[in-house]
């Protein structure tokens, strides 16, 4: 990518671990200035502590509509202009099939993945729709929601997770036509199985034949890196990507070839 992200503000929420992590440095080290939230305020403290450079962190529980309203008011307070946000934050649960799904983990799911992205978009998108350019124009901006293939295709045993995942696309798409004329692009970027905790965590779950299997699932046999998605992200995140919208990434290794 020969673009920088110099003068851009960039919001990643779920920001201390896997792929959020990853997309936050790769970011400031293309000159962006980042907002890091996450709900785990010691990893985010931790997290800014060890990076240092353009970067704030504001602890907020995504699927609480009073800690996100208070997490934005705190952006608005600081004076930050979000270029970009890239709706990250997202928890997995155990494969279990359908019927055994309590209403607790569907709830927690849902709050979280779905409900936790439209909230924050809410947000993201007053911001952007009250920001101005310097001629007075809408100055626009991007939201990039990170979903999963669990999004564009079936995902047996996992039927909460994958039901979040296409509300998330749902929700991209919408928004990516409600506001195209307001300059305001929005995308989905889909992983497969990257090397995060949370696939870690997965795959401790699984039997040797059943992680073999996730890891030979896509055509280049093996699991994507954390950095993979962030080189994606970066794209999308810079001017180069400015006639992108209402789209969904997938980032699979031909897993949906």
């Amino acid at each position: 990518m020969s673009a920088t992200l110099k003068g851009k503000t960039v919001l990643i929420t779920g920001a201390a671990s896997g792929i959020g992590r990853e997309t936050a440095l790769h970011l400031l080290d293309l000159g962006a200035t980042i907002v890091l939230n996450d709900v785990n305020r010691e990893a985010g403290e931790a997290f800014v502590k060890e990076i240092g450079g353009n970067v704030t962190f504001i602890q907020a529980d995504v699927s609480d509509s009073a800690q996100v309203t208070s997490m934005f008011a705190e952006i608005e307070k600081r004076g930050l202009k979000l270029d970009v946000a890239i709706n990250n934050a997202g928890v997995e649960h155990k494969n279990m099939p359908l019927h055994e799904c309590s209403e607790e983990l569907w709830d927690k799911t849902i709050d979280i993945n779905l409900k936790g992205v439209f909230l924050c978009m809410q947000h993201e998108l007053r911001h952007m729709l009250k920001t101005k350019g310097a001629d007075g124009s809408p100055a626009g901006g991007h939201i990039i929601n990170i979903s999963s293939v669990a999004g564009l295709q079936s995902a047996p045993m996992l039927g909460p997770y994958s039901a979040s995942k296409f509300g998330v696309i749902g929700l991209t798409r919408t928004a990516a036509v409600e506001y195209a004329r307001a300059n305001i692009r929005v995308n989905a970027v889909c992983p497969s199985f990257l090397r995060t905790p949370m696939v870690e965590r997965a795959l401790s779950m699984m039997d040797e034949r059943q992680v073999k299997a996730v890891t030979n699932a896509n055509p280049m046999r093996r699991l994507g890196e954390p950095v993979e998605a962030a080189n994606l992200l970066a794209w999308l995140c810079s001017d180069e990507s400015s006639f992108v919208t209402g789209q969904a990434w997938a980032i699979d290794g031909g897993l949906l070839a």
